[in-house]
């Protein structure tokens, strides 16, 4: 008779017969045994706990040692001189072997055992040596923990409370994780902007003089770093028209497409160098390319542009060259352009706008938001794109120079950054894809949060080294976040859904393991402007309505907030 557990048959009798070994008190500080290990195989093994055992610690005043045995709770093994510390993935009841319970289990790391009172110190990723079946296994404790998530000697910063204890702090390793990208998940509602605020005033309270670039599409972290922060939108971005690289020109100036797109590319092609060299202020460039950020006239490309249609022998084959001037005139004199298109932005002000935006040198505001909420909709991607591709091309350029690394954070980052389903073939998911692959040589670090992993572009959150997943309520979502997650934090993954709000799972090199955290509350001058309407309350707000249609109105007609 025997009773199936995973792929293996195990005699009944022989889980009965394991488990009279948990009743053995040990020496030391390590008390009672709650099970033994049934089945190893690599990172995920079996281990079987005796319910009985576990009673005896429900009601322990050590919360740690309250949840042992539960899923996502941890246990401990000892094997040599040394504590090995394992995640309990999944649990289930096997019924005839006295009702123990079968609990999948993920190896996280080990520590070194204090020969006088048994306990651990000297924690760290990975497994030297397994234990084999029999070896017994123990509830870890909240001295245990402060162990295995104490800090070491690299720069970190504390962002919450690892559940399930009051009292050990959470720490992210900030060189481990900017250095390979970071990523914070979750779905609407769950505290995320307010989560990403929290860890950037940490990182802004660690590097006073960083260097920080945050694409802000909905305007709500303005009023969290109003004191740390140098606060841009379009009334004083004033990003010259001219850094944008011909790639970016077309996704502006042509309206086109199929083979009439690539006639009015190659019209502008050639316009845009000759103005490129005529506007060059003296500079000797020996080798003008169309993409080099030199500043030109606007007037000067649409007289080109006169002159080479002047050229034509027939009418018909001047459409382009008007589609083309038409265009550039018409965003030149539209004012919701003038952040990008002023006549005022042709001098040569690239190094001023370089210094402001990538807070070079930072002053004590170590963070540039970047609201481009009032930038018009049909030229929001070319404007990330062109702050995106100038911190990496800056950081390329800037390579024999000392060291100044930049942060990129992109919130909403699945409307940047689409997957094939959803791509638009706009030049700004290429650059932010480049960046996630790319990035970490040059010096160049990817923050990335979303509230729809999945409609993010295959293979770029495989690249952010460090997940932060707050609670995902799809089910395509999760499964997305599961597929780049390490196999060692799949037993983490599975809580996802039943997270709380200012809840997450953090897992990859940003922490010594996959841990599940409570985030620390943030003063209410240093929250973004996310909160959701209590439509409760404000629908018993009457008054003055009026006023606010005419305020509303005034500002609607002019375009301007």
């Amino acid at each position: 008779m025997t009773e199936m557990l995973g792929s293996q048959a195990f005699d009944k009798a022989a889980p009965a017969t394991m488990m009279a070994k948990t009743k053995a008190i040990l020496p030391g500080a390590l008390g009672e045994a709650i099970g033994v290990v049934l089945e190893i195989a690599g990172s995920s093994s079996q281990v079987m706990l005796d319910p009985r055992a576990l009673d005896t610690f429900a009601d322990s005043p050590d919360p740690v040692v309250a949840s042992a045995g539960s899923v996502g709770s941890q246990i401990k093994m000892r094997v040599g001189n040394s504590w090995l510390i394992a995640n309990i993935r999944s649990l289930r009841l096997v019924e005839g072997a006295q009702n123990r319970v079968a609990a999948q289990v993920d190896f996280l790391g080990e520590g070194d055992e204090e020969k006088l009172t048994g306990k651990l110190y000297k924690f760290r990723r990975g497994v030297t040596r397994y234990p084999v079946p029999g070896t017994q296994v123990f509830p870890v404790s909240t001295a245990d923990l402060k162990q295995v998530y104490a800090a070491d000697d690299r720069a970190f910063i504390e962002i919450g409370t690892v559940y399930p204890t009051r009292d050990i702090r959470a720490s992210l390793y900030i060189d481990a994780m900017l250095g390979k990208h970071f990523a914070l998940l979750g779905s609407t509602g769950t505290g995320k902007s307010t989560s990403a605020a929290l860890i950037l005033h940490k990182i802004c309270e660690l590097a006073p003089q960083g260097h920080i670039v945050m694409v802000d599409p909905h305007g709500e972290y303005a009023a969290a770093f109003k004191t740390n922060g140098a606060i841009f939108d379009v009334s004083n971005l004033q990003m010259p028209y001219w850094l944008m690289n011909f790639e970016e020109h077309c996704e502006v100036f042509l309206t086109t497409s199929g083979s009439e797109r690539q006639i009015d590319a190659d019209i502008l092609a050639k316009c845009l160098l000759m103005a490129r060299a005529k506007g060059r202020l003296g500079q000797e460039i020996t080798k003008l390319t169309v993409d080099a950020p030199v500043p030109y006239l606007l007037s000067d490309l649409t007289n080109l542009i006169g002159l080479e249609m002047g050229k034509m022998d027939r009418a018909g084959d001047t459409a382009p060259y008007l589609r083309l001037r038409t265009k550039i005139e018409e965003i030149k004199a539209d004012p919701r352009y003038s952040f990008m298109f002023s006549g005022m932005l042709v001098a040569d002000t690239m190094a001023n706008f370089i210094e402001r935006i990538f807070r070079l040198p930072g002053d004590g505001k170590p963070i540039s938001i970047i609201d481009v909420s009032g930038v018009p909709s049909d030229i929001t991607s070319v404007v990330v794109a062109v702050l995106s591709r100038m911190v990496f091309d800056f950081a390329i350029w800037s390579r024999n120079e000392p060291q100044r690394p930049i942060l990129l954070v992109c919130e909403e980052a699945h409307r940047y950054i689409p997957n094939e389903r959803n791509a638009d073939s706009s030049s700004v998911g290429r650059i932010l894809s480049r960046i996630a692959k790319e990035g970490r040589k040059y010096g160049v670090s990817l923050g990335l949060i979303t509230q729809r992993p999945s409609d993010l572009a295959e293979g770029v959150l495989s690249q952010c080294g460090t997940i932060i997943s707050m609670r995902l309520n799809n089910d395509r979502d999760q499964a997305f976040v599961r597929a780049a997650m390490p196999e060692g934090a799949r037993g983490f993954l599975d809580s996802i859904p039943a997270l709380r709000n200012r809840e997450c799972i953090i897992c990859g090199e940003g922490v010594a393991i996959p841990i599940r955290v409570s985030f620390d509350g943030l003063e209410e001058n240093k929250r973004p402007a996310s909160d959701d309407p209590l439509f409760s309350e404000l629908w018993r707000e009457v008054g003055s309505e009026d006023q606010i249609i005419g305020r509303t109105i005034k500002r609607w007609r002019s375009q301007g907030r």
